[in-house]
């Protein structure tokens, strides 16, 4: 249900007894928040917006200045497709505002509008498509904790026999479909009891929304099947972790800016530049991309993750690859990203590394056509391939020094999430774990 008028969203909760609105909107984190509101509420919020109090929200505001404002936006409107002890629940995402009527500037949705905007200034449109990962893992009967269990052995696309991670699959792709996102393909990753659904290719606003209701409904649904839902990228030891593959492309005039049949490879010069853009800043935008101490476990090599920093028209092994796609279809994949990522600070840092790459006609290295996990250290140093951070730290310290990444989050994020992980990585630092104590408690 595509619905863009306020009066229309009014009509659609009245006639569909809509009892109440959950007003969503994501922290710096790229966590989902949420306050609801009943039915009869919801055209006050249209005209006036929803107060609401913004030093409850990790990286927003003081106490002291914490009245803000959600202002909904009715083109975001969809019903849940589960009920709430019977009754009908619907959401619209909002975008923040200050309580003087001014956009709030540590909004990550408001960044990433910022950006499209400068896109939209150079006559570009950014349509992107993602690949989200996660495992389905079963929980303890008595606490209701997930179990670091597998629920089957299965391989990619493997057609397994049905059981009850193949129906909580099935059952997630059915309730995004009632929610408006159209899923091209589902299927069983590489790993154990991990999963993926890939959903249209869409313009870049609504496809950050619709990577947070994915994630929600996938946990949402997971939970109504009595299984939990991870997005962590390397809960398993040994096995290939989550990622979330980033397909992107510009449309200029209606005709797709990547490419052009009389260059090299089909591929047109305001892709090689945006290409160029994006590894100029991958560094520091690997911190967006990768936020968490785990995400680091699954950035190693020997699990199809990628790590180094090149790009190819053809292989996996690169960064950032140009699937066989030409024409309109012709994108770039950036393979890098997991799904704890921000999904709008991770496309307003990535399209605006692009855009200076196209602004200032930024090379890229030459494409890569040799599998690089292959290749030595040697052999990779000869070429001039580099690799991203190797942890948390080392990425938070790359975007220190990242004048345009800086700029595209804003000083309110960046000294906000600087903060965040800093904090993170001193806890994860002096933190004992498991593996220290297996390893040392009885030899030493």
């Amino acid at each position: 249900m595509f619905i863009v008028e306020r009066d229309e969203v009014l009509k659609v909760v009245e006639s569909e007894k809509v009892k109440f609105i959950r007003l969503q909107i994501t922290d710096i984190n790229g966590l989902l928040k949420n306050v609801e509101i009943p039915w009869d509420e919801l055209k006050n919020s249209f005209e006036k917006g929803t107060m609401f109090d913004g030093s409850s929200i990790e990286g927003f505001v003081r106490i002291e200045e914490s009245d803000m404002y959600l202002r909904p936006d009715p083109s975001t409107f969809a019903i849940y497709p589960w009920t709430d002890q019977g009754y009908k629940s619907a959401r619209l995402i909002c975008d923040v505002y200050n309580s003087n009527g001014t956009p709030f500037e540590g909004d990550p949705r408001y960044r990433l509008k910022l950006v499209l905007n400068k896109l939209k200034e150079k006559g570009f449109s950014a349509y992107v498509g993602p690949e989200p990962e996660f495992f389905l893992l079963p929980k303890d009967s008595q606490s209701n904790k997930p179990i670091l269990k597998f629920l089957d052995n299965g391989g990619y696309f493997d057609l397994l026999p049905i059981d009850q991670g193949e129906e909580t699959r099935k059952d997630i792709v059915l309730a995004l479909e009632e929610m408006g996102i159209n899923v091209e393909a589902s299927h069983h990753e590489v790993a154990p009891s991990q999963h993926e659904i890939d959903f249209t290719y869409d313009e870049a606003l609504k496809t950050a929304d619709n990577i947070q209701t994915f994630k929600l409904v996938v946990k949402t649904i997971a939970l109504l099947k009595g299984l939990h839902a991870t997005f962590m990228p390397k809960p398993f030891f040994g096995e290939n972790g989550s990622g979330m593959h980033t397909h992107l492309s510009l449309f200029k005039d209606g005709k797709n800016a990547f490419y052009d049949e009389n260059k090299e490879f089909e591929l047109s010069e305001t892709l090689r530049y945006f290409v160029g853009g994006v590894l100029k800043h991958i560094k520091a935008i690997t911190a967006i991309a990768n936020p968490t101490i785990n995400s680091y476990k699954r950035l190693v090599p020997g699990y199809e993750a990628p790590v180094n920093i090149a790009w190819s028209p053809s292989n996996r092994s690169a960064l950032i690859r140009v699937p066989a796609a030409r024409g309109k279809g012709t994108r770039i994949e950036v393979r890098s990203p997991d799904p704890t990522a921000n999904p709008y600070l991770l496309l307003a840092t990535l399209l605006a590394a692009g855009l200076e790459g196209i602004e200032n006609n930024i090379e890229p290295p030459s494409p890569v056509i040799s599998n690089i996990y292959h290749m030595t250290p040697e052999e990779r140093d000869k070429v001039g391939i580099d690799h991203l951070p190797g942890n948390l730290k080392e990425a938070i310290e790359e975007l220190k020094k990242d004048d345009l990444i800086k700029s595209v989050l804003g000083n309110h994020i960046f000294e906000k999430y600087i903060e965040l992980k800093e904090s993170e990585w001193k806890e994860f630092s002096i933190n004992v774990t498991d593996w220290e104590i297996n390893k040392y408690l009885w030899i030493m």
